[in-house]
């Protein structure tokens, strides 16, 4: 899957000379907590988001700090922060180092560079012009939008597959984990020396195509002791069914 296929293309921009007042109204209107900054040409110039709306003197929330560390930071640090949470322009206030991408990059380069940058949108650029925008939102769109497919598939299959799955991962304890299939139900049998390797292998089974259920049978063995923990699930006892009375004559 690409940027394409899940980003936003109508995208609400605003202007270096807009006011920060228009900014929030915005993000208010559109429901939107951060607004690509373009000049006349459709050329990004920065961002502007919530957090950077969050210090102002307007609300009385601009940053206070005790005289000592004043001294520390030095006058400079102090007249950008004045600028920041004083000056009315969003061109003042904006972030003007913005990660970008392309239409055509995968989204787990997405991912990858929102959980690096620490940021919640990208804006999307197609020569050196804003043609969208993809934020956390629209990955979950995308994942909602998402079936696991319904189609059926034989005991043997579904072996064959939780095993192959199971073989690509490096936590999965394949030399110690006996599956069993049977009528579509998974059973796992063996033993754990880490007991969150448990829940891993029932998601891996529960994920497969034609698995009704999962039986965990797993012992844990305790690395430092040894003590073994059995944790086989217990059976669901039958429903008992009510002896109807005979009727009175």
């Amino acid at each position: 899957m690409k940027v394409s296929d899940v980003m936003t293309h109508r995208v609400v921009t605003v202007g270096p000379s807009a006011t920060v007042a228009d900014a929030a109204r915005l993000m208010l209107d559109h429901r939107v907590s951060g607004l690509p900054v373009v000049d006349g040409r459709g050329g990004l110039l920065g961002i502007v988001t919530e957090g950077d709306l969050l210090r102002r003197s307007e609300s009385g929330t601009e940053r206070q700090r005790p005289h000592w560390l004043e001294f520390i930071l030095g006058p400079g640090r102090l007249a950008k922060e004045y600028v920041h949470s004083h000056s009315r322009k969003v061109a003042d206030v904006m972030t003007k180092e913005v990660a970008t991408v392309g239409e055509n990059v995968s989204i787990d380069r997405v991912v990858d560079l929102m959980e690096r940058r620490r940021i919640k949108r990208l804006p999307v650029i197609r020569g050196g012009k804003i043609v969208g925008i993809i934020s956390r939102a629209n990955l979950l769109h995308a994942l909602a939008g998402m079936q696991m497919p319904a189609t059926a598939a034989d005991d043997a299959t579904i072996r064959k597959r939780l095993m192959a799955e199971l073989a690509n991962q490096p936590w999965a304890p394949r030399a110690s984990t006996n599956i069993v299939v049977r009528n579509g139900v998974v059973h796992l049998w063996g033993v754990l020396f880490d007991d969150r390797e448990r829940e891993a292998l029932k998601v891996a089974a529960e994920n497969l195509p034609g698995v009704k259920a999962v039986k965990d049978h797993m012992v844990w063995v305790e690395p430092m002791s040894g003590m073994v923990v059995e944790t086989d699930e217990p059976a669901r006892p039958k429903a008992r069914t009510k002896k109807k009375k005979p009727a009175k004559r």
